[in-house]
C-alpha cells in the first residue's frame, strides 16, 4: 500500500527541517525527502552566525532584522549547546566608508529592534583595549564599537532540528532523490529513488525547500507550474591556520566597502563572505581564485602581522529574486511562493539560517486552511534542541 502523508517536505536543509518540525508539532503526518545529507547543501556553507543582520539596516530591511533578533533570543534559550553569544568588534578607520556616527546610529537602531535587551546593546571600546584585539591594525584607527550576536555550527543545528522532527514522528528518507512529482486529485504523488530502489508516496501538501534546486523540483511537475525568476549568488569562506580570535571582527573590505567577517572557527580563523552571481549547476559551486585572493587581501590588511596558510575553503549559494537592483539591496528574507493552480504546493525561495523557525510558522499559517484540523503535540517555541551524535 502506498504511504500517504499530510505534508511532504523536499529538502533537508535548515528550512526543510524547520518546516518538518513545525508541521509534525502541529499534529500532521510528515515525510522528508533529502537527496544527499541533512544540512549538506547551503545550510552547511553559511557564515555560521545566528544574527539579526546588522548590515541589512542599510537596505531598509527592518522587519527582517526584528524577526531575526527575536529568533536569535529564542534560539539562545532553546539551543544553548549549539548557539552562543560572541562579541562582535567593528573597527572604524579614517579611510572607512562608514563613519562613526553611522555605525552608532545603526547599532542604536539594532538595539531598539532588539527591544533594548542586554544582549542587543553596544559599547565603544577604549584606546586601552585596542592592544587586546588579536593584532588588529591600529594605524589611523578612530574607534572600535562592540556588540553581541551569536555563532553556531550550522550543520549541527540543522541536524538537531531534523532530529527533533523525527522524534515527534516525521519520516525521513535520506539519501532519497525525487524523480517524479505528479499532481493528483488528493494532492501529489511523489516518486523517488532510495538505495537503488524506486518508491512512491502520496501527500496532501508539498513544501519545496530544495534551496538552489527549487526550480529544478518544480520542473518535475506533470502540469504547468509557474516559478519565480531567481539568481544564485555565490558566497565563499576561507579557513586559515591563524589562531582563533577572541571575538568576531566585522570589517569593511578595502576593495569595495563590503562588510566581511573575520571569526573564530574550530580553533582557527574563518573569513567570509564574498558575493557574486553564479550561473552553473548548484552542485558544482566552488571557491574561485579571485575570491580567495579577495579574502586573503582583506585579512592581511587588518591583521598584517600574520601570514596564514589556507587550510580549507567552501562556497555556498544564496537564492535571491532576480531584479534590476544590485545584489546587496535585494530582499534577504524567505519568499513563500505558490501558484494559484497549485495551492497545495509551496516553494520556499531563499531564507536565513537565523529565521528558519519563524519561516516555518509562516508556512504553517498559509497551509492550515487547506488541511484537516489536527491537535498540536508540541510548540516549536519551547522544543529544546540538542546536539545529535
Amino acid at each position: 500500500m502506498t504511504p500517504h502523508y499530510d505534508i511532504a517536505v523536499i529538502g533537508g536543509g535548515i528550512q526543510g527541517a524547520g518546516v518538518a518540525q513545525a508541521a509534525v508539532a502541529a499534529g500532521y503526518s510528515v515525510v522528508v525527502l533529502e537527496q544527499t545529507g541533512i544540512g549538506s547543501g547551503t545550510s552547511s556553507r553559511s557564515s555560521k552566525l545566528i544574527h539579526g543582520g546588522l548590515r541589512y539596516l542599510e537596505s531598509g530591511q527592518f522587519a527582517l532584522v526584528r524577526k531575526a533578533l527575536q529568533e536569535r533570543a529564542l534560539l539562545l534559550k532553546l539551543a544553548p549547546e549549539l548557539v552562543r553569544l560572541v562579541p562582535f568588534n567593528i573597527p572604524i578607520y579614517r579611510t572607512s566608508h562608514r563613519r562613526p556616527w553611522q555605525i552608532r546610529a545603526g547599532l542604536s537602531l539594532y538595539a531598539l529592534l532588539g527591544n533594548l535587551s542586554r544582549d542587543a546593546r553596544y559599547k565603544k571600546l577604549s584606546h586601552r583595549q585596542w592592544p587586546t584585539l588579536d593584532g588588529l591594525i591600529t594605524d589611523n584607527l578612530q574607534a572600535v564599537y562592540q556588540y553581541h550576536d551569536a555563532q553556531t555550527d550550522d550543520i549541527a543545528l540543522t541536524r538537531a532540528v531534523m532530529h527533533s522532527a523525527t522524534q515527534l514522528g516525521a519520516t525521513l528518507h535520506c539519501p532519497a532523490k525525487l524523480e517524479q512529482l505528479e499532481s493528483i486529485t488528493t494532492g501529489f504523488m511523489l516518486g523517488y529513488q532510495q538505495q537503488g530502489q524506486q518508491h512512491e508516496c502520496t501527500s496532501r501538501m508539498v513544501i519545496n525547500a530544495a534551496g538552489p534546486w527549487v526550480n529544478r523540483v518544480l520542473s518535475l511537475i506533470n502540469t504547468p507550474e509557474t516559478h519565480l525568476d531567481i539568481e544564485l549568488v555565490q558566497g565563499s569562506h576561507l579557513i586559515l591556520d591563524a589562531p582563533a580570535p577572541a571575538g568576531i571582527y566585522y570589517v569593511e573590505a578595502p576593495q569595495d566597502q563590503r562588510a566581511v567577517f573575520v571569526m573564530p572557527w574550530q580553533k582557527k580563523t574563518m573569513i567570509g563572505t564574498t558575493e557574486h552571481a553564479y550561473h552553473g549547476e548548484p552542485e558544482n559551486v566552488h571557491i574561485l581564485p579571485a575570491e580567495q585572493d579577495y579574502l586573503l587581501d582583506i585579512y592581511r590588511h587588518y591583521f598584517p602581522a600574520n601570514e596564514p596558510q589556507i587550510t580549507a575553503s567552501f562556497a555556498g549559494l544564496r537564492v535571491l529574486p532576480k531584479t534590476t537592483h544590485n545584489i546587496f539591496n535585494r530582499p534577504r528574507d524567505t519568499i513563500i511562493y505558490n501558484d494559484q493552480q497549485h495551492p497545495d504546493l509551496i516553494t520556499l525561495y531563499g531564507g536565513k539560517l537565523t529565521g528558519y523557525r519563524a519561516t516555518a510558522q509562516q508556512v504553517m499559517q498559509k497551509i492550515l486552511p487547506l488541511l484537516p484540523v489536527k491537535k498540536a503535540v508540541a510548540d516549536t517555541r519551547t522544543i529544546r534542541l540538542l546536539p545529535v551524535d
